[in-house]
């Protein structure tokens, strides 16, 4: 992956390929990863300088991570650190604070939402949003985590604007699924992908003749038994106390699907929405 995109955050771009550059180019990566804001007001020759090697490999090593020039290559690196601490500093260190730990976990959540938001593919999310605007009825199914989002889903039934269902439970999941029509919409949540129950949970939706949309993580073999996919990928993060980051951009996704569909319905949906938001705020002291 090269930076060909000016929104793709150049700080993951060099982490992610670091592997594969020069030996040589990869001293200039590994020496900006460690510090970045280092690089923001450093020369070429600077740079050289820091990461022990010659002014040509600085050159070099912004062409090969598809930047136009060194300063082109500050400019993404400004703009990257304006979106938040790289992955490479998101870990938790056992001697970190809670100031420290606050940093870090906002950075990283902005950095990785950002990362998600440039990958996701429109056109499938459009083809998604049809899908969902031409249903009777839709039914969430997640397990765990994504069965959290498969909640939350469900509580913007006032958006999508017809019945909506959330399954968490196997044996629901499959008496549900085995239940649904042609007129209804299926969309299976997962972060792996790969969990064999949510395929044969989408496999017997589909059976019944409903679309299957997926929501998921990464490529993985559930992908084939889905109508739609939207992939939601996030970042990479080894860190076992930040696990959230695939739920949150998940959610996001839910926003944007519920709110996309009830901007498709007609005005007396949006009139009961808002009589409906009426009666909630009617319950708050004054």
């Amino acid at each position: 992956m090269m930076a060909d995109a000016p929104n793709q955050n150049i700080l993951e771009i060099v982490r992610v390929t670091q592997d594969a550059l020069r030996k040589s180019d990869r001293k200039v990566a590994e020496a900006i990863l460690s510090d970045p804001h280092r690089f923001l007001s450093a020369t070429v020759a600077e740079t050289a300088s820091i990461a022990a090697v010659s002014q040509p490999t600085v050159i070099r090593f912004c062409a090969a991570i598809g930047c136009a020039g060194f300063q082109d290559f500050k400019l993404r690196l400004a703009q990257s650190l304006a979106l938040g601490t790289p992955a490479t500093h998101s870990v938790l260190l056992e001697s970190d604070g809670p100031e420290t730990i606050f940093e870090k976990i906002f950075d990283y959540t902005i950095t990785s939402l950002d990362w998600a938001r440039n990958r996701i593919d429109t056109v499938a999310l459009s083809h998604a949003v049809d899908l969902l605007v031409a249903a009777k009825g839709i039914e969430f199914f997640g397990f765990g985590a994504s069965g959290i989002v498969a909640q939350d889903a469900q509580q913007k039934f006032p958006l999508f604007g017809i019945p909506c269902g959330a399954q968490t439970d196997a044996h629901q999941q499959i008496m549900t699924a085995s239940l649904m029509g042609p007129d209804q919409v299926a969309v299976v949540i997962s972060n792996t992908g790969s969990t064999r129950s949510i395929i044969e949970i989408a496999d017997l939706a589909r059976g019944t003749g409903a679309r299957v949309i997926g929501l998921i993580g990464m490529p993985s073999p559930l992908m084939a038994h889905c109508d739609v996919t939207i992939l939601i990928e996030t970042l990479d993060n080894t860190d076992v106390y930040t696990p959230t980051i695939s739920r949150i951009a998940a959610l996001t996704v839910i926003d944007v699907l519920s709110t996309a569909v009830a901007m498709r319905r007609d005005p007396a949906q949006r009139a009961r929405i808002a009589a409906m938001k009426q009666h909630l705020r009617d319950l708050r002291c004054a």
